[in-house]
């Protein structure tokens, strides 16, 4: 008979978006949960129960936007993969936040690029997306694709699935469409190798919108005395003109723009030709064309990723977020670094799209690896009153096995049947783990790493 574990004491959210037992019970019997109830219920002898007095038992956190947790092609810019420690560290730091399924969404990835060979008994469930069309792959190569060998070229939508992958994506990204990634890596990069200053992010982001506009299609772009005015205060007028800025931040920013947009009308179709989920790239310069999408591609199941990308103004995202809803588009928000890291980025968008009832989704995105964890997005939500408790632990649960039943269907409910990954928190502060439970086993016990199966009494 399968070992069981009762969790006693808790408050139960279920992940189902309004279900909350002020003070029950959670029975786990070897993989799955079978039984869900409020009030006490009895152990059975032998099994292990854990007292959760004072705790919050929900469903393990399932994100579905996350990079740099496989050893493949880092990014839809292809590029190195991220050394095999930084991929620990980052896997390390989803699994001690509470995520217990977690989906790479680099998209040029290989299926055995999932594990290195060597490192393969990481306790988080990791699953990866493919964008390996024409236009994806094309548009990696104009900006680096430094990490895609023959065998990432030669791969296919097809033989993605073919090798097991479920979702499709990320088309498009900040590296391929002028977002987060060319102000935290590229145009500082390029910037450092001309001038020998290392321009900070939120000054490359000034500088790339004052050049190309908002929108990348110079339409809002600054004059030049006021692009002048921008160098003076960043100390690079003394080493650059306006004219040799705009022609490195246009060199440095738009050779894969036109491809990357392209790449987004191939997952479309693929979308709907397989019947699988597409997570684009959602950001102002995107905004009508995924708008488009959602009308020419009915039945593409379109995952609006970070719809509250600090490239929309408040208004903006709101109004984008409720058009792509009136077609069926779900709407995804990420973390970022906006909840307490705050670097680059903050949480207005955000805090504006819970509050009007529009999001659907919750993961975490990169941020050039300063994204906040997902249970402290929620512990904001509940704290602020955005919304409901049972509403904010389903947009990182329940909603996300719903939109994503392909890999992530037999879990993030707390109910009979459903897969036992169940996670243990502080109820006054959600972003605390305690305990974490992955497929029956504990991976997280007391707040660390656990390789062990806890021994019952």
């Amino acid at each position: 008979m399968a070992c069981e574990t009762l969790i006693l004491n808790g408050r139960v959210v279920t992940g189902d978006g309004s279900t909350v037992h002020t003070r029950g019970c959670v029975r786990v019997r070897g993989r799955t949960i079978v039984q869900v109830a409020e009030g006490q219920l009895a152990a059975a002898a032998g099994s292990l129960v854990i007292d959760a007095d004072g705790y919050t038992i929900i469903p393990g956190i399932i994100n579905a936007h996350a990079h740099g947790c496989v050893h493949g092609p880092s990014m839809p810019s292809g590029s190195k993969p991220f050394r095999s420690s930084d991929v620990d560290y980052f896997r390390n730091r989803h699994l001690l936040s509470g995520t217990s399924t977690l989906l790479n969404v680099c998209g040029l990835a290989l299926a055995d690029e999932i594990d290195n060979g060597t490192r393969n008994n990481h306790p988080l469930d990791i699953h990866i997306t493919s964008a390996h069309t024409p236009s994806n792959l094309r548009a990696a190569l104009a900006i680096d694709g430094a990490g895609l060998s023959d065998r990432h070229h030669a791969a296919t939508i097809s033989t993605m699935i073919s090798a097991g992958v479920r979702a499709l994506g990320e088309a498009g990204g900040g590296q391929t469409l002028g977002g987060g990634a060319q102000d935290y890596r590229f145009i500082p990069d390029a910037i450092f190798a001309l001038s020998g200053i290392r321009l900070s992010p939120k000054w490359a982001r000034s500088l790339k919108e004052a050049v190309l506009g908002r929108t990348l299609d110079g339409k809002d772009a600054a004059p030049t005395e006021l692009i002048e005015a921008l160098l003076a205060e960043c100390g690079l007028l003394s080493i650059m003109s306006t004219q040799k800025l705009v022609e490195l931040i246009t060199k440095t920013v738009m050779p894969p723009v036109a491809l990357s947009l392209r790449g987004l009308e191939e997952i479309a179709a693929a979308s709907a030709h397989y019947g699988l989920p597409g997570i684009f790239h959602h950001a102002l310069p995107t905004a009508r064309t995924l708008l488009n999408l959602a009308v020419r591609y009915p039945s593409a199941r379109i995952v609006a990723a970070h719809a509250n990308h600090p490239s929309f103004r408040p208004d903006e995202c709101v109004a984008s977020a409720r058009e792509l809803k009136k077609r069926g588009v779900v709407i995804d928000v990420s973390t970022l670094d906006c909840i307490t890291t705050r670097w680059r980025n903050d949480a207005t968008n955000i805090d504006l799209l819970v509050r009007e009832g529009l999001v659907d989704t919750l993961s975490t995105d990169f941020a050039g690896g300063d994204w906040d964890s997902i249970l402290a997005a929620i512990n904001r939500m509940v704290q602020r009153e955005q919304t409901t408790l049972p509403g904010a632990i389903a947009l990182a649960t329940g909603n996300v096995a719903r939109i994503f039943p392909e890999f992530a269907g037999d879990r993030g409910i707390l109910a009979p049947g459903k897969r036992a990954d169940v996670a243990i928190v502080e109820s006054h502060n959600l972003a605390r783990v305690r305990h974490l439970m992955i497929n029956g086993r504990f991976a997280v016990w007391n707040g660390a790493r656990s390789d062990k199966i806890l021994k019952h009494p």
